[in-house]
């Protein structure tokens, strides 16, 4: 069961079931988020317009407020009259304003010919008729907001809605109060403040009517986020934008933020936002003469149910399309599987080595039909490659055992007693070496050329493999074989050259470090022929390169004489020499260990003996290079010079 649901077949029907429901979620997806940016577009036009008509009508009612107020109070600027003749003016303004609920002109004490009275007459609307009240100067309007506001400010003023001024009533009221002045010889006074109120339940009466969609409505705010229009009454002067923020918890301040842009005194759309009851979007605008705010709420479940509407029925009809094709791609899938099944039973009984498995038969001209020819074909080139496999890797063992019989004769050529003359103290000589193969072309060597004098060299021939490794052998053999007739290592070295570069066809070269110590003054001559410069480690520890350039590589030119350098090593002073698989062993940042990081190392960990010498170089090296693979051999020769004394071989000057 597990086999077949993870075969072709069934990968076939899944990939293309995924894509087409990729491609149908997609598509309405699309569809569903650009029909809904072009409703939100429309609404904001239309909640535009809609809000915009509905301010200007709530303007030219406190238009008409503003504007009857400002005409009564220039008259009382204009003509000197009394406190007695207020009154008058008071019935004469609600008359001719039916937008008007009452009005009430306070006076400032000092005008007045009792400075310690109050005067507030306040007249007002009560069952189709204008009445009188003094209530006012009880309650000490003095300290009221509709006289103390614009007479701080020095400004007309409208204040925050609320009930009963004073006069009995208990409908919603909002005033417009402004300061009155006259013309003095000492420029003008205050004789009091104008105020005008309007009563609000035409405006909650007519927003409370306003409809957007089934469910959405209008609401109006005051310039202090106070609700002063919503369909659920128990909001009005109860609850302020702050209040409802506050009882919705973590969204909390985020919905303060919002009742802040509400109240600013701009216009805008706010989407997603639980503020006033429902999940909704809002549409608000300023309303300029009372610094009020109309929003208009549109319900965010109701605006988008035709949308979401339209959008299941899409997926329906695609739920029964994609039904449809996941039949059709299943009958594709196993006419196309079941031969292929019985060919992979085939080539699994090939791959255990059966090799007489019947492929099945070919019947149509197809895909399959070629794959199953292929296979028969596969079947006998890979008869013949097995074969040919079984030749090719007997072959391969048979040169790695050479390969490893040669590095054993290759690393049986290199002296290995240390130290090189059993029982002499005049100085003591040490060397490693670690081939990056099995074969490679660095090597060392040094044996004494009469019973007073020690020759010693390290060499490194170019390239890798086998080839560097009979290079290798051709030279060392030269060089020992030339220093029997040859004392000094520039006469080595030149006769050396000229055999190598007399037949060189393979263009092979080796650079040479050559050095010959007289045990018994400490005296050293040395050639280099285009090795790396050694480094001489004087008696306090401190290393330094050994003086003298590098001269031309053995065996690139013919004709070549080398020349020698020399100096006295002081007893305790010591020369190391190496090949560049030292300095340029490489780390996983393609770094090389470089010569100058090798004379740090020689300065700051003096090891008291060779053997702890070139232990330690080597572990600072291999540390180094971490896990990159090593990419050329690694050769250290340390010599030590310690004191006068005879060197006699035990054999012969030179062959040791």
């Amino acid at each position: 069961m597990m086999a077949r649901f993870s075969g072709i077949g069934a990968r076939l029907v899944l990939s293309v079931m995924l894509c087409v429901a990729t491609v149908l979620g997609a598509s309405l997806g699309l569809y569903h988020y650009q029909a809904r940016e072009l409703l939100l577009q429309r609404l904001q036009d239309n909640a535009h317009n809609r809000s915009l008509a509905l301010v200007q009508r709530v303007e030219r009612v406190l238009i008409s407020v503003r504007r009857a107020t400002e005409t009564l109070a220039s008259t009382l600027d204009s003509v000197r009259i009394g406190e007695d003749d207020i009154v008058p003016l008071l019935r004469r303004a609600l008359e001719m304003n039916p937008e008007l609920f009452g009005m009430a002109m306070g006076f400032e004490p000092a005008v007045l010919d009792h400075p310690d009275r109050r005067r507030a007459p306040y007249v007002f609307r009560r069952d189709g008729r204008i009445e009188l009240s003094f209530a006012l100067e009880e309650q000490d309007y003095l300290f009221s907001d509709w006289y103390q506001i614009p007479r701080e400010l020095g400004r007309a003023e409208w204040s925050e809605p609320y009930y009963e001024l004073g006069a009995g009533n208990t409908q919603l009221i909002a005033t417009f109060s402004l300061p009155v002045t006259q013309a003095t010889s000492d420029g003008e006074r205050l004789i009091g403040i104008l105020a005008a109120d309007i009563a609000l339940d035409w405006l909650t009466h007519e927003l409370a009517e306003f409809r957007v969609l089934q469910h959405g409505f209008a609401v109006l705010i005051s310039r202090n986020g106070a609700i002063l229009s919503h369909p659920n009454t128990d909001f009005i002067m109860n609850e302020s934008l702050f209040s409802l923020a506050a009882a919705h918890g973590d969204e909390a301040d985020a919905l303060r933020q919002q009742a802040r842009t509400l109240i600013a005194g701009e216009s805008g759309f706010i989407q997603h936002t639980p503020l006033f009851g429902v999940m909704a979007h809002v549409h608000y605008a300023p309303i300029d003469s009372s610094d009020w705010t109309l929003a208009i709420v549109f319900p965010e479940d109701e605006l988008f149910d035709d949308i979401n509407r339209l959008t299941r029925n899409a997926a329906t009809v695609g739920s029964l399309g994609l039904l449809a094709s996941l039949l059709v791609v299943l009958l594709i899938a196993r006419s196309i599987s079941r031969p292929l099944c019985a060919l992979a039973a085939s080539t699994d009984r090939i791959a255990k080595g059966d090799f007489a498995a019947p492929l099945p038969e070919v019947r149509r001209r197809d895909e399959v039909g070629a794959l199953t020819e292929s296979f028969a074909s596969m079947r006998t080139a890979l008869r013949q490659h097995i074969e040919w496999l079984k030749t090719t890797t007997a072959a391969k063992e048979r040169i790695e055992s050479e390969l490893a019989i040669a590095r054993d004769i290759q690393m049986s050529i290199l002296p290995k007693l240390f130290p090189p003359i059993p029982n002499r103290d005049e100085f003591d000589l040490r060397a490693l070496i670690v081939p990056a193969r099995e074969v490679g072309g660095d090597f060392y060597d040094f044996f004494p050329l009469d019973e007073h004098r020690l020759c010693f060299l390290i060499a490194d021939v170019s390239g890798k493999g086998v080839p560097a490794a009979l290079f290798m052998a051709v030279t060392k053999t030269l060089i020992k074989s030339t220093a029997r007739d040859r004392q000094g290592p520039a006469e080595i070295l030149t006769q050396v050259n000229a055999e190598l570069a007399a037949d060189n066809a393979s263009n092979m070269f080796v650079t040479v470090f050559c050095g010959v110590l007289d045990a018994r003054t400490g005296d050293l001559e040395y050639a280099n022929a285009g090795h790396n410069p050694p480094v001489l480690i004087g008696t306090d520890g401190r290393p330094q390169w050994l003086k003298g350039a590098p001269q031309l590589l053995l065996g690139i030119m013919e004709g070549v004489v080398y020349r020698s350098a020399s100096l006295r090593l002081a007893p305790g002073e010591r020369l190391l020499l190496y090949t560049d698989g030292v300095t340029e062993a490489m780390n996983a940042q393609d770094e090389f260990y470089s010569e100058a990081r090798l004379l740090d190392t020689l300065e700051s960990e003096p090891q008291p003996d060779l053997v702890g010498l070139l232990a330690m170089l080597l572990e600072r090296v291999q540390s180094f290079a971490g896990a990159t693979p090593q990419s050329d051999d690694i050769t250290l020769l340390a010599i030590e010079y310690r004191g006068q004394g005879p060197m006699v071989s035990s054999s012969s000057a030179v062959d040791c």
